[in-house]
């Protein structure tokens, strides 16, 4: 493949980006349903391309593969498990590391709630696996881990996985984790629309009254005029370096750190113990500790404040809407439609847990704010973070509730391990190596210290203040 090529499959991507745009433009349902342009696209792709519009031309049919050509689709399927690594070495640069004490006052009762969830996905799916997915479909055990994959991980942590997947020789699990990361994000917002109704309607909710207060430009997803904001700050002057650059090739650093201690630690443990475990954790939760070490030091040494946390979020949010359209639109239908039961079972089973836990624990470990607070978490739990924070939006749209605060605080404990984190890139070759009744027993006994500690403890008021 030439270069030309993989730069013209690029130019795709931004076509494709348009699309989805537009159509959210125009569609009042999407609109309602609060859906990102790149899941649109995405879609829209997916249908454009070899598995759907493809199918309906003979091999040698100029649309074999659909107004996509091979060299697109392969470039594109290999977009998302490098994107992945922008996005979660992004996650901690230019963020400011408050205090343990005030993290331990906002973010105490969500954070037990999102152990609970998070490690609840666990405990489900290997139950599927135990009772019915091995038994019946001759699924491997590794499948118990996909709900939490990819609900809590999303697209970006279901791309991640893929050669951890491959290399453990499920490969097909990729293609199941894409399906359910999206199925997750559909129905994270469809539910989350649902529940901010009936929460307004049944006086479960403390700052909004009626949800049909947005604006048609913000139902859109325009900006309103009044509100627009510069995308990031102008830190260093362009006639040194482009300030984008700079931002840009701190985040390629990071992941360059991340990288150098995943060698490090596979070097490590070939030579002390001899064993290969390190081999299958994929790179982006090392990423992520390569931004926090990044971190520390320009909090330590950079007296001028150089790193920008907007600029920093701008870049993110670039690598998650190439990650996104290029995941969905490269999924196999094939390998759904092969695994068709089994993935409607747990795709029903995380949707079925996770409300349970926001109707049922949430309003039990949050005292104050429950709802605000709770659906974030929420929206989380079923697809990405965006999601959970464009639900916080709706019920609490200028920011009244501490349920922004709290949510943001939560994440300084809860990415480093799940949702993506090292528990997310730790799970499928623990299950692997291990076996699925020492992973249930592990992941009942972690769901438990959120449950107790939850409505024990956070859940009477105590730990915080807030």
């Amino acid at each position: 493949m030439t270069p030309n090529q993989i730069g013209f499959a690029l130019l795709y991507i931004g076509v494709f980006l348009l699309v989805g745009k537009i159509i959210r433009v125009k569609s009042t349902l999407l609109q309602n349903l609060f859906l990102p342009s790149s899941i649109i696209g995405g879609f829209i792709a997916l249908l454009l391309g070899p598995q759907v519009l493809g199918k309906f031309f003979s091999d040698d049919n100029s649309l074999a593969n659909g107004v996509m050509t091979e060299n697109i689709t392969e470039v594109w399927s290999s977009l998302p498990g490098m994107m992945i690594n922008i996005v979660f070495a992004c996650l901690f640069l230019g963020a400011t590391i408050p205090k343990l004490k005030d993290i331990w006052n906002y973010a105490g009762p969500q954070l037990a709630f999102g152990w609970a969830i998070g490690w609840g996905q666990y405990v489900v799916g290997l139950l599927l696996v135990l009772l019915i997915l091995t038994p019946f479909f001759d699924l491997p055990p590794m499948a118990g881990a996909l709900i939490e994959v990819a609900f809590e991980g999303g697209h970006g942590t279901a791309a991640g996985m893929a050669s951890t997947f491959e290399e453990l020789g499920f490969s097909e699990a990729f293609d199941l984790a894409i399906g359910l990361a999206t199925v997750g994000v559909l129905s994270g917002v469809i539910f989350g629309i649902i529940l901010i109704n009936w929460g307004v309607r049944n006086k479960k909710t403390k700052v909004i009254e009626d949800v049909d207060d947005f604006s048609n430009l913000r139902k859109r997803g325009v900006m309103e005029y009044q509100n627009r904001e510069p995308a990031g700050k102008m830190t260093l002057r362009p006639e040194s370096i482009e300030p984008l650059s700079f931002h840009l090739a701190i985040v390629m650093l990071a992941i360059l750190i991340g990288w150098g201690i995943l060698q490090g630690l596979i070097a490590l443990e070939a030579i002390t113990i001899n064993s290969d475990f390190m081999e299958y954790i994929p790179l982006f939760p090392v990423a992520m500790l390569g931004g926090i070490l990044l971190q520390i030091v320009f909090d330590k040494k950079d007296k001028y404040n150089l790193v920008d946390r907007r600029m920093i979020n701008r870049i993110q949010g670039l690598a998650l809407d190439v990650l996104i359209l290029t995941a969905i639109a490269t999924v196999s239908l094939d390998v759904i439609g092969e695994y068709l039961v089994p993935f409607l079972i747990l795709a029903a089973a995380g949707i079925a847990w996770n409300l349970f836990g926001f109707l049922v624990l949430a309003p039990r470990f949050i005292p104050n704010y429950w709802f605000e607070r709770g659906i974030g978490d929420f929206g989380q739990s079923m697809g990405v973070t965006a999601t959970g924070l464009l639900l916080m939006r709706v019920v609490d749209p200028d920011n009244e509730s501490p349920a922004f605060e709290a949510f943001g605080y939560k994440q300084l404990f809860y990415e480093p391990f799940l949702g993506g984190g090292f528990v997310t890139a730790l799970s499928v070759p623990f299950i692997a190596q291990f076996g699925p009744w020492p992973s249930l027993i592990l992941a009942a006994a972690m769901t438990a210290v959120g449950i107790l500690s939850g409505l024990f403890y956070f859940g009477k008021g105590k730990g915080s203040s807030i």
